[in-house]
């Protein structure tokens, strides 16, 4: 086989079959693996809102889903899991905390987050049930659901003030549109969810 000469008209045309084939490959994979990734993130989710919900795994639990302005609701017997987003140290916090009919919260969990490993990844326990910073059994229209630091009521993770407020202010956000908002909360089309 001949060497190909070394031009700039050469090496654009081999870069550019190489980009080709990559992409192409790349979205083989994702093809493959998208289906598999939803349905793992459709159980994890799942698991989460009988988690907040206090639910055992195994049970049997049906809830409807409303989706109002960036808020995702699962309504149930029991109260509400919301998933809420707000922004954190590192970028999104995602969390899905779940409140009982008069408000008070239930449990929470970290969906997904950008914060420093060690530091603001704390938040998953740090606020949870007989922790230092414990939320559950709380109701935020009833206390003062910020930080010690700025007068609240809810100690900060140590050295993550900012992922402690941006966590305390999407439960707070959750909170204030499940509990202060009903009429909105009631305007999105429903969907069966049974797990």
């Amino acid at each position: 086989m001949k060497k190909l000469k070394s031009s700039l008209l050469n090496m654009v045309l081999v870069l550019t079959l190489i980009t080709i084939i990559a992409g192409a490959a790349l979205a083989a994979v994702n093809d493959v693996t998208s289906v598999q990734i939803e349905k793992i993130n459709a159980e994890n989710l799942a698991k989460g809102i009988k988690q907040v919900m206090g639910v055992d795994a195994n049970s049997n639990f049906e809830y409807t889903e409303d989706e109002v302005e960036g808020f995702t609701f699962y309504k149930s017997e029991l109260g509400t899991a919301v998933k809420t987003t707000s922004n954190g140290f590192g970028g999104p916090l995602e969390v899905l905390v779940g409140f009982d009919n008069e408000g008070t919260i239930m449990g929470y969990t970290i969906l997904s987050h950008s914060e420093t490993p060690g530091l603001g990844a704390k938040a998953q326990e740090w606020f949870q049930k007989g922790q230092k910073g414990d939320i559950v059994g709380k109701n935020p229209g009833q206390c003062n659901f910020t930080v010690s630091k700025d007068g609240g009521d809810v100690d900060a993770i140590t050295a993550s003030t900012i992922t402690s407020r941006a966590f305390l202010l999407a439960v707070q956000n959750a909170y204030d549109k499940v509990y202060n908002n009903q009429d909105g909360t009631t305007s999105a089309t429903q969907k069966g969810g049974q797990q």
